[in-house]
């Protein structure tokens, strides 16, 4: 493996070290939280600590961080490395670097952020960046085949996270509960989302060759499931 396939492991590293374990604590936090809501308001008296929910919010926080994350370092490699952005005009990589830098920094603003108007505004300037991003020439979409695209459902996912994050004061302001029953169904999806991220990225893996491998196996007939005979394979 050269440098170029080490780092194309970064992503799915990541996602096994850092961001499941996250969801695994996250979806826990949040049952616990909803158990404990039901026990104390039909009067009785729970065991779970009331801890719990300060601490599904902070982890809340640190999956969306961590999934924005995540997908922008994705669509980093398959720009620089799959769209040959450096062979590009240099107006094309400042404009490209800029947008990487804009989402981030809508993301870390609407972290800090307070007024609703804002976090509208630097949610929807996050999940732009990230669509605009996922559409440059090297990001592998599988539009064929989108509803089990790895591209498509993790865009969602991350825009479903930024949604979530948005609407966090609302759902403490709300008594009616309305925004709490958005939120619950909104990420009850995302968690579908997450586990078909999970499939269909280590199918991506299986199909993704080695940067050696690549110009032997373009030369195959995917459709007819054929390749040529290589002496280089007769050889081993």
């Amino acid at each position: 493996m050269d440098a170029k396939d080490l780092l194309g492991l970064v992503h799915p590293a990541l996602a096994v070290i850092l961001v499941f374990p996250i969801l695994g604590m996250v979806v826990n936090m949040a049952w616990q939280t909803r158990q404990r809501r039901l026990e104390t308001s039909a009067g009785g008296k729970s065991l779970i600590p009331p801890v719990v929910n300060r601490e599904h919010v902070k982890f809340g926080h640190y999956l969306t961080g961590s999934v924005v994350g995540l997908t922008s370092i994705a669509l980093a490699y398959s720009i620089i490395f799959k769209g040959e952005l450096f062979q590009k005009e240099i107006s094309s990589i400042v404009v490209i670097v800029l947008m990487f830098v804009a989402t981030i920094g809508s993301l870390i603003c609407l972290y800090q952020s307070r007024r609703y108007i804002w976090r509208g505004i630097l949610a929807a300037m996050t999940s732009a960046g990230l669509i605009i991003l996922g559409s440059q020439e090297g990001v592998f979409w599988r539009t064929e085949q989108w509803y089990i695209s790895h591209y498509y459902s993790g865009i969602l996912v991350s825009i479903l996270m930024v949604i979530a994050l948005t609407i966090k004061p609302k759902i403490y302001e709300d008594r009616s509960n309305k925004w709490r029953k958005i939120h619950i169904i909104l990420n009850c999806f995302a968690l579908f989302l997450f586990c078909l991220q999970g499939v269909t990225g280590v199918r991506d893996l299986l199909d993704k060759p080695l940067s050696w491998q690549s110009p032997y196996l373009e030369q195959c007939d995917w459709t007819q499931q054929i390749c040529p005979n290589f002496k280089f394979f007769q050889s081993r």
